[in-house]
């Protein structure tokens, strides 16, 4: 687990300069780069949120936005995110929905009390003093935050910007960055290139490898920027929404991506989409699977190529994949003390320990039980596809493992829907490499199919002049 009393080394957390945080009262150090989780990972703090209902402690899993198992209360707003909120000077986080305290929250009671569930709804009684009573009990064992008070200037400020570009492109990841760069050099000056990222920087799955994952990210993206890629990092598509056919244009697909940044809603339609939406850490099945430092793979990746932040000295690694292996290596370079297990010829069955693991039983084929010493339990399989925006787009989905629900395509990456083309991790899992490569040549394919339409329709047009 993390040590306050030993953080990271300097020379692991070089790279920027430090300010500080306001962390319940207290100053935490940060570092330029730094969101408020990774500050707090690496100041030693445990327990970052309390779960929905039953008030079971939670420190991060995926540290990409996708988990919610670190929400906190940051300047005054509930339930954010605090793996995708950078750390600022002065900004102020504090866990919330405990009493007295996140670490010793006696509302966890209800975890010990209801062993088999708890339906809240049981709990209101007739009478109406007694039910306005267990109201409040029922709020506060559920855990949805205290809202703050509304700045209607600042509500105010946010705008709407419709825009419509050439090829749009959703994720910027490896796939997504290849993709980007490929569409705008085959385009040039006939059309535009966007690029939504919803993290505050790009490189995706570049950013979890420990070793060259920076340097790749760094070099993709001028790589991208060179091209003419416009990106906007900080910003979530979160929707697809079809809009009725124009008159004029019987065959055209007509709607938008709804995507938001802090103070700005876009409206985005396109020739042509690229999804890129790469994949979600999945946890496995074993009991307390929940607990905090139980991460994913990638989390932990991330914590070390990014953020110079070692978590744990004796971390169990569950995976058999390529990026298993290579975060394996990279953490017992580190100086960790690695258990690794392939996840097939044993599996996890249960998470040890109070509010941070203390160790793991894992189970062979034959059925025999072991317990293993760790202070850290790392879940380093394939992530699920980030499909949900192709279904909302009419995409059809097919379950493959491992992968999950992936976007169906033909070898260009086109999909049913003409105008969508997918790429990457969401198509099929895959290494980080072989994404770049496959955004590369459906980057490519989409321009090229964008610019065979303009040619078809010039060819129209002027036969209709010609027969005028």
């Amino acid at each position: 687990m993390p040590n306050p009393d030993h953080p990271p080394s300097s020379a692991e957390r070089s790279g920027g300069s430090d300010f500080h945080i306001e962390f319940e009262g207290r100053a935490v150090r940060a570092r330029h780069g730094d969101t408020v989780a990774s500050a707090l990972i690496a100041a030693g703090v445990q327990v970052l949120s309390r779960s929905l209902k039953f008030h079971r402690p939670r420190s991060v899993f995926c540290l990409s936005g996708s988990c919610g198992s670190c929400l906190m209360r940051i300047d005054g707003q509930p339930n954010t995110r605090s793996c995708q909120v950078k750390a600022e000077p002065g900004l102020r986080c504090e866990r919330q929905n405990a009493w007295p305290s996140a670490d010793y929250d006696l509302l966890s009671a209800a975890d010990a009390m209801f062993p088999l569930g708890m339906d809240h709804h049981t709990m209101f009684t007739s009478p109406r003093p007694l039910n306005r009573l267990m109201q409040k009990v029922v709020h506060q064992l559920g855990g949805l935050g205290r809202l703050p008070e509304v700045d209607a200037e600042l509500a105010s400020a946010a705008s709407v910007v419709c825009q419509h570009v050439a090829v749009l492109v959703i994720g910027g990841g490896p796939a997504g960055l290849a993709a980007a760069t490929e569409a705008a050099t085959a385009l040039g000056q006939t059309g535009r290139v966007l690029l939504l990222e919803s993290q505050h920087s790009v490189g995706g799955s570049y950013l979890c490898h420990p070793e060259l994952g920076r340097d790749r990210a760094h070099a993709a993206l001028q790589l991208a920027q060179e091209a003419g890629v416009e990106i906007l990092t900080g910003t979530a598509a979160f929707g697809f929404y079809r809009e009725e056919r124009h008159a004029a244009q019987p065959g055209a697909e007509l709607g938008f991506v709804a995507a938001a940044s802090d103070q700005v809603l876009y409206k985005l339609s396109a020739d042509r989409y690229v999804y890129a939406t790469g994949g979600a850490a999945q946890n496995l099945l074993f009991i307390d699977n929940d607990r905090p430092g139980v991460m994913s793979g990638r989390a932990v990746g991330r914590l070390l190529a990014c953020h110079g932040i070692r978590v744990g000295e004796m971390p169990l690694v569950v995976g058999c994949d390529p990026f298993a292996d290579e975060l394996v290596s990279a953490l017992r370079r580190s100086g960790q003390t690695v258990i690794h297990i392939d996840g097939t010829r044993e599996k996890l069955t249960r998470a040890l320990g109070g509010s941070w693991v203390e160790g793991a039983e894992v189970c062979d084929e034959r059925g025999v039980h072991r317990t293993v010493r760790c202070d850290l339990i790392v879940i380093a399989t394939p992530p699920a596809a980030a499909s949900e925006l192709l279904v909302q787009h009419g995409v059809t989905v097919e379950l493959r493992q491992p992968g999950g629900f992936v976007g169906v395509a033909d070898a260009q990456g086109q999909t049913n829907v003409p105008t969508v083309f997918v790429c990457g991790e969401v198509s099929g899992a895959m290494t980080a490499q072989d994404a770049a490569d496959h955004g590369a040549r459906v980057g490519l394919s989409a321009a090229q199919d964008r610019i065979s339409e303009q040619a078809r329709d010039a060819a129209a047009r002027n036969i209709g002049q010609d027969q005028e």
